[in-house]
């Protein structure tokens, strides 16, 4: 499925110009005003904002509708608070803030596939456009679920991408079942008894009783999870005194813990407590315990990961599909867009780039058409 050459070098020229001006969390303001005027553009029958705070949604009609089903496709459009350093010509004009996920390509590839399919309608039933605000760390698709996505628009079952970093472009990785991790969020206060370095019998150290605590945190994977399955508890700040000659009233530490499966999640967090609880109180000391769990595991239904395999292999050929993916255990927020409906998530190549979250990466433009004809096969193969 070629890409007409000008379309392509508009998109191109769209995602330098996203990527130039990032935004955060829901304050998405200018890409969703730049998304809904080239949906407009576009031809879709309808585009609504203000989805979820600043979401954005376009609804592209069939050539018929005697099918009567409705897919969503999902694109998230924030950024990330880090400061960039590719000296790009088109890198971040806002200082502290950078596309360091490909959020911008995603936009964009959606953005080229909604106006082919407005322009082809080569399908049969409806196509809805999603377009998602604060993807990093905020929830916002949840917040688009809370304000009526899939009941306003009558969203059946619902797809995203992701651009893959160290994958060729021209290449598709996905998995039926459980493709990517929960994520849960801990923060620990470990309160002692302040005093003076040279008397620490006099005090209760909660230096002492949280380092001891988090070397036990790691038992609970290593003596409390089966080894067949997956399971990651980081500690991954820590802070507590001032002074090198005062041991401080309290410590505080934080970190995530990662799972693919619900009972596992469980095991873990009632490990923790208990793991937290039962070690302070060894050491002299107590405990406050912060415990979120904050995405589901990112679980794909069977059926729609084999159409999406499909689609990716009628764009880049079987051979550069790969339908058995280890399970990643990063997080997706996604995963509450396949709670409420079935469907896929898939990664796409983005070829020999920074990883993600990292001051150097940039999405491939080589990658644009790949994604915009995957959405275009996904849609007729769906709606056919």
């Amino acid at each position: 499925m070629p890409l007409d050459e000008i379309l392509l070098e508009s998109l191109k020229l769209l995602r330098r110009d996203i990527h130039a001006n990032p935004e955060l969390l829901f304050d998405v303001n200018r890409t969703a005003n730049l998304v809904e005027a080239r949906l407009q553009a576009a031809g879709c029958d309808e585009v609504h904002s203000g989805i979820g705070k600043t979401g954005v949604v376009g609804i592209i009609r069939g050539r018929t509708n005697n099918s009567g089903k409705v897919i969503g496709l999902r694109a998230d459009m924030d950024a990330l608070p880090i400061h960039e350093t590719t000296n790009l010509p088109y890198s971040s004009r806002s200082e502290g803030r950078m596309h360091a996920c490909g959020h911008d390509g995603h936009t964009t590839m959606l953005l080229g596939a909604a106006q082919v399919l407005a322009e082809s309608r080569n399908f049969d039933g409806t196509v809805v456009v999603i377009f998602q605000p604060a993807e990093e760390g905020a929830s916002g698709a949840k917040a688009m679920i809370e304000d009526g996505l899939f009941t306003r628009f009558g969203i059946q079952e619902v797809y995203g991408m992701h651009n893959a970093p160290g994958v060729p472009v021209g290449q598709f990785r996905l998995r039926a079942g459980s493709a990517m991790s929960a994520a849960d969020r801990f923060e620990v206060t470990v309160e002692g008894r302040g005093g003076h370095a040279a008397r620490p019998h006099q005090a209760v150290d909660p230096v002492m009783a949280a380092t001891q605590i988090i070397n036990a945190l790691q038992t609970i994977v290593s003596r409390g999870v089966d080894p067949l399955s997956m399971a990651v508890v980081s500690v991954c700040a820590i802070h507590g005194g001032d002074a090198f000659n005062v041991i401080p009233q309290d410590v505080m530490f934080r970190g995530t813990v990662r799972t693919l499966d619900p009972q596992v999640q469980d095991t873990c967090e009632q490990r923790l407590r208990e793991v937290v609880e039962n070690t302070a109180r060894s050491c002299g000391a107590t405990v406050r315990i912060m415990y979120s769990r904050d995405v589901p595991s990112t679980y794909n239904d069977p059926d729609r990961a084999l159409s999406a395999g499909d689609a990716a292999a009628a764009v880049v050929g079987e051979e550069h599909v790969d339908r058995d993916m280890p399970p990643a255990l990063g997080s997706e927020d996604f995963s509450y867009m396949l709670k409420e409906r079935p469907g896929a998530f898939v990664f796409m190549g983005n070829g020999d780039s920074a990883g993600l979250h990292h001051p150097m990466y940039n999405f491939n433009d080589e990658a644009i058409p790949y994604g915009v004809s995957y959405w275009q096969a996904l849609v007729e193969n769906r709606l056919s």
